[in-house]
């Protein structure tokens, strides 16, 4: 800042300061006038009103009040200022989050920890858990998808391929949080990745190929709350920009971008989550599969029950349509405790859209594996 700008600013809050004085001088002066007190002491509290100097300015009420206080000068008040906020800051207290709703802010629930909401963990760019992190060595599908088909031109497959109804899954999910308050807001910003494979590692005869990688990257904004309603407290909102595809070639390619918001509550070991979205619309030379929401949805509800190390989470999802239109899918997955941090992971899913090649194929699929983070 150049010094005719620094000086602008100090005449423009002198001015400022002293008609805020002015003003509440002229007030008090009309209220004690009111009350029988003398315009002198009025006029000695709008001066006190116009110091600058908070010390110098507290002392000027001591003396009008008739308290014995030492009157320190500026360069006494700034040596001291210092010394006040490093004992602040020495006790090594945190600064309280921002939240919307409530104080204080639970630290030790589900979302709490999952999203930092109580600001414990504030360090920026630090990879954690975004989604479960699993192995399942088998699943199997009652269905499997020989001709993967889409409505768009070429994106249908013509012959049948060589496929196995049992076959291996993987999930890996993180996420880092990028700004604990944007713009000063509650409102913290978090990048996050997330990407699931089926591979046919048990069909030798077609050289064990990886049938469909699932790959999502998304920008999140997320707002903490404490706000008790009907026997829950939400905990947190967020809104997403979400893009998955299976970075296939044709007629195999599929892909889709969402606007993703999402209101999560607990009770005590209950964690709920509503997670509607809207699809951004593509041309229709460039989209892979314009029906894909009668299929997989358009919003899923997930409910999560714990105890001790245990958890049971129920995952539906609607095409919130009617008629030939209404469809979705329901999964159901179950953590149990194996040794360590290595816990069991059994899921079963029955529907359209487990994954994005399969979005329009109705199947049931079983898996059992294990996991090491992410479910709680």
């Amino acid at each position: 800042m150049t010094d005719e700008s620094g000086g602008a600013a100090v005449i423009a809050s002198s001015v400022v300061r002293g008609l805020a004085g002015m003003a509440l001088g002229t007030a008090m002066g009309l209220a004690q006038a009111a009350s029988g007190v003398s315009g002198v002491e009025a006029t000695a509290t709008a001066t006190c009103v116009q110091e600058a100097d908070a010390a110098l300015r507290l002392a000027c009420y001591d003396r009008l009040h008739g308290r014995d206080a030492a009157v320190p000068t500026p360069q006494t008040a700034q040596a001291q200022a210092p010394a006040a906020i490093t004992a602040s800051t020495a006790s090594g207290a945190p600064t309280a989050p921002l939240v919307v709703g409530k104080a204080p802010v639970p630290q030790d629930t589900h979302l709490s920890q999952r999203w930092d909401l109580a600001g414990q963990s504030s360090t920026l760019f630090a990879p954690r858990v975004h989604k479960p992190v699993y192995l399942l060595p088998a699943t199997w599908t009652n269905k499997v998808n020989l001709q993967p088909s889409s409505p768009s031109p070429d994106h249908s497959v013509p012959f049948d391929l060589d496929l196995s109804a049992v076959e291996a899954k993987y999930q890996l999910s993180f996420k880092s949080k990028l700004d604990d308050q944007v713009l000063g807001t509650p409102v913290s910003l978090w990048a996050a990745y997330t990407q699931s494979s089926r591979w046919q590692v048990y069909n030798g005869a077609a050289s064990r190929p990886f049938r469909e990688t699932n790959y999502e990257p998304e920008i999140i904004l997320a707002v903490p709350m404490n706000v008790p309603v009907a026997g829950w407290n939400l905990r947190v909102a967020s809104l997403s920009l979400n893009h998955q595809s299976n970075g296939r070639s044709l007629p195999l390619s599929r892909s889709w971008n969402r606007v993703i918001g999402s209101l999560a509550a607990e009770r005590g070991e209950w964690v709920a989550e509503f997670r509607p979205w809207l699809r951004l619309r593509e041309k229709p030379a460039d989209d892979d599969n314009p029906d894909v929401q009668d299929y997989i949805g358009r919003g899923e509800l997930l409910i999560s029950r714990y105890w001790g190390d245990h958890a049971i989470t129920l995952q539906a999802r609607h095409s919130l349509k009617g008629g030939e239109r209404s469809r979705g899918s329901a999964q159901l997955e179950w953590v149990f405790p194996m040794d360590g941090a290595l816990h069991g992971f059994f899921q079963v899913f029955s529907g359209y859209g487990e994954s994005l090649v399969d979005y329009n194929l109705r199947q049931t699929k079983v898996g059992l594996g294990v996991t090491i983070a992410g479910w709680r």
